[in-house]
């Protein structure tokens, strides 16, 4: 069987516009949770900021039309995993070294979450990384590189503050890693989850060790950082993964780290330099690299049963229903042999060898 796909229509573009967003909503929180919790301690920030994000998750349920995937019970490892990982030891990390480095430099490091996901999607789901995807990857990394040669004589920041901030990246990028599979699920659920567990548990250590308790402000404000910057942040991401893949997507996720730091240098943290006009244009060349890229070959797609939102109308979903279903929907479904033409992502459908 054979298909082709609408030139004006690319299925990578929709998942880059995701990330982009996700990453806006979650940049611009860097800095505000460095600010909000110089009087607090590290497993109380990273507890509210998980609390706002599945508080919000829950509310969000409310308005929710679209039926998704739901949790099983086989997911249950995986979602301790990364509520463990990237809902407790990262963002604990991250407020710990963020005291130690400064907001802006903080938010630069964060680049290397897009490195450390990418290699790590590579190595684990064999997510195809061709000559544009790699120079767009270098192309954000070089523009964090060049963010930092502004603030690298700066004496305000320690190396254990550096370092604390490279593992809160390294394990936000296993987390990525981890979720990939739970793309398919409901993304409020999975936040919900994550967050829940993840301030639980870093709530509990942050009581028991004594670190003191924040101030009205401080609290509304991350709560607010974890309703934004942590769930719908995630929520974005986990869509975004859904259509492109976790390498693509923590690539353009490099975006957060200059949109954190931009917003540091307006909060007066430092004073942008020479290297801010050459950031600029190295995070455009890599954003534009991703959403213009266009992948379309001869690919055969094996036998499968899964589930997962999916639609009748994608060149994919050929079982029928009694009645008839319209829109998106989800339900455990099979998917016969199949050969066709057309572009697409490294996403659910597409894990095939290039």
């Amino acid at each position: 069987m054979a298909a082709t796909s609408n030139r004006s229509a690319s299925p990578i573009a929709a998942g880059v516009v995701l990330a982009v967003v996700a990453a806006l909503a979650f940049g611009v929180t860097t800095p505000i949770v460095a600010w909000a919790g110089r009087a607090v301690g590290p497993f109380s920030t990273a507890a509210l900021l998980y609390a706002g994000a599945a508080a919000a998750s829950l509310l969000s349920r409310w308005f929710a039309s679209t039926s998704q995937a739901p949790l099983r019970r086989g997911d249950l490892g995986r979602v301790l995993a990364v509520a463990v990982i990237g809902g407790a030891l990262a963002p604990t990390l991250l407020a710990w070294g963020l005291q130690r480095s400064g907001a802006t430099l903080g938010a630069l490091l964060l680049n290397l979450e897009a490195v450390f996901t990418v290699l790590l999607a590579r190595a684990v789901y064999r997510e195809p990384i061709g000559p544009r995807v790699a120079v767009a990857v270098v192309a954000m990394v070089l523009g964090g590189a060049a963010l930092t040669f502004d603030v690298w004589g700066d004496a305000r920041w320690s190396l254990l503050g550096v370092l604390a901030v490279a593992a809160a990246t390294a394990a936000w990028a296993t987390d990525n890693t981890l979720t990939r599979p739970l793309a398919e699920r409901d993304p409020l659920e999975v936040v919900a989850a994550k967050g829940g567990v993840g301030a639980a548990l870093t709530g509990a250590i942050g009581i028991a060790i004594g670190e003191p308790r924040p101030g009205l402000v401080p609290l509304l404000a991350l709560l607010a950082c974890g309703a934004t910057g942590y769930g719908l942040s995630l929520r974005l991401y986990l869509l975004a993964q859904r259509r492109i893949g976790a390498g693509r997507t923590g690539s353009v996720f490099a975006l957060a780290p200059f949109i954190g730091a931009g917003l540091g240098y307006a909060l007066g943290d430092r004073s942008p330099g020479t290297g801010t006009i050459g950031a600029v244009a190295m995070f455009a060349l890599g954003v534009y690299l991703h959403a213009t890229e266009r992948h379309a070959h001869a690919h055969v797609h094996d036998p499968i049963e899964h589930d997962h939102v999916h639609r009748h109308d994608d060149g994919h979903h050929l079982h029928v229903h009694e009645p008839p279903v319209v829109g998106a929907h989800a339900h455990p479904h099979r998917h016969d042999r199949i050969e066709h033409t057309h572009e697409h992502a490294p996403d659910v459908h597409h894990h095939h060898p290039h």
